[in-house]
């Protein structure tokens, strides 16, 4: 996408492949700081191994990743997860409170999170300091995602990777999540890369957007771009609707 804007993620013809198989083709492009950036495509399109990249869950086989104008293989993992966190669809949980939950990555850096800032943070999503000492067996799945991206903003990363974290929630839910990221992005300046089938969403909340198919970014530019697509592939998918 041609347009003025510092990256925070910048591609350049990265690509990817699993026992020989091609999942990512020369990857070029960048993704604007302090903006929302959607990727949309059909199932397979290899956007989920996109993000996998951008924290180091995986590593090109070709290519360059820049995080902020800084080679990606030059952050220690701790050091990069922390600036550029991750957010996935599942939500996985430990047992116990929401508070544990919370303390978790604090624990497993040698750390401990005070009562007071893990409120803080509910504040943030949300859900306020009530549901500190909730065990997260007695959460619905909207209260367990915005537990789930409270847990990602321990660490106050500058990028927060979003993978189809609204697709299982009711309608209410999804847009008190939708309404909780642009609050993050808003208030914070995080960057947000967010993965969603949701055509709709992705207009509504994207500042940008990638349509991605077959391992390609096929078009980029704002999100209105899914309203006229240039290109007839896109074209295609966005008549068809998500899957």
């Amino acid at each position: 996408m041609a347009l003025d804007y510092k990256p925070a993620i910048h591609f350049n013809q990265v690509s990817y492949s699993i026992e020989g198989n091609p999942i990512l083709q020369g990857i070029t492009g960048s993704f604007p700081e302090g903006k929302i950036t959607t990727l949309v495509g059909p199932s397979g399109a290899g956007k989920t191994t996109l993000l996998k990249l951008c924290n180091g869950l995986l590593s090109p086989d070709s290519g360059e990743i820049y995080i902020k104008d800084q080679p990606i293989d030059r952050f220690e993992p701790v050091e990069l997860r922390r600036k550029v966190g991750i957010a996935l669809q599942s939500a996985p949980m430990v047992s116990g409170t929401v508070y544990k939950n919370l303390a978790l990555p604090m624990e497993l850096k040698g750390g401990t999170l005070e009562k007071s800032p893990a409120e803080s943070l509910l504040r943030d999503v949300g859900l306020g300091e009530k549901y500190l000492d909730r065990k997260i067996t007695d959460l619905s799945g909207g209260q367990r995602q915005k537990v789930s991206i409270a847990r990602t903003l321990v660490n106050k990363p500058d990028i927060l990777l979003l993978d189809e974290i609204t697709s299982s929630l009711d309608r209410t839910s999804l847009k008190e999540v939708e309404e909780l990221i642009t609050h993050i992005n808003r208030k914070f300046g995080t960057t947000i890369v967010w993965i969603t089938h949701n055509l709709q969403q992705a207009l509504d909340i994207g500042d940008y957007t990638w349509v991605m198919m077959d391992g390609e970014v096929v078009e980029t530019g704002e999100s209105d771009l899914l309203r006229a697509p240039a290109s007839d592939r896109v074209k295609s998918f966005v008549q068809g609707g998500a899957e």
